[in-house]
């Protein structure tokens, strides 16, 4: 009876081992195929990048470090691979030169009224919506996945396992207070 007993006790706690590892497992990949969404976002506004340059480039023709700013930024952006804090920092620097570029065409007119502009506007807007919404399932997802490797009994096979916490896609403090301050224009 007692050999039983322990076979019992065993076979629950086997159970209860992998019923743990498995939530590991699928919480780690829905943090990273929401990164995978965040990355399709990026790509996307980083190709539409030299089309949006180009087309203010051609009103704006004296605004020489704006463009050299995007431009360094997007060569960064493409140096950088995977979720790694390189690469959420070169994504921030892009928005930042873009929001820089998007306050110099703001001062032309003529620029603003061009369609081709406005519909690269539009297309900028857009994916800067869905980035955004890809960033907050993304963070959400990390959340939970943090979360879940510190409750217990989780957090005594997490570490022995190599479930390790895992990092936000957020600013840095500079990057933020330069986000939210309106770029300066000058001529």
């Amino acid at each position: 009876m007692e050999f039983w007993t322990i076979l019992l006790i065993v076979g629950i706690i086997a159970v209860i081992f992998v019923v743990l590892y498995n939530r590991l497992v699928a919480l780690r990949q829905s943090r990273e195929n929401a990164f995978s969404d965040i990355d399709v976002q990026l790509k996307q506004r980083y190709n539409l990048v030299p089309q949006l340059v180009e087309s203010v480039k051609g009103y704006a023709s004296h605004e020489k470090e704006i463009f050299e700013n995007v431009t360094q930024a997007r060569a960064q952006v493409g140096a950088a691979k995977g979720a790694t804090g390189e690469r959420v920092a070169a994504e921030n620097v892009l928005g930042g030169a873009l929001m820089g570029l998007l306050a110099v065409a703001e001062d032309y007119p003529d620029l603003k009224a061009d369609q081709n502009f406005q519909k690269l506007m539009s297309e900028l807007s857009d994916l800067e919506n869905k980035i955004a919404a890809a960033r907050r399932f993304f963070n959400n997802a990390t959340s939970e996945y943090n979360t879940a490797i510190e409750q217990f009994p989780a957090v005594l096979i997490a570490n022995m396992l190599g479930f390790g916490k895992k990092d936000f896609f957020e600013l840095d403090e500079a990057q933020a207070d330069t986000v939210r301050e309106a770029p300066e224009v000058k001529f």
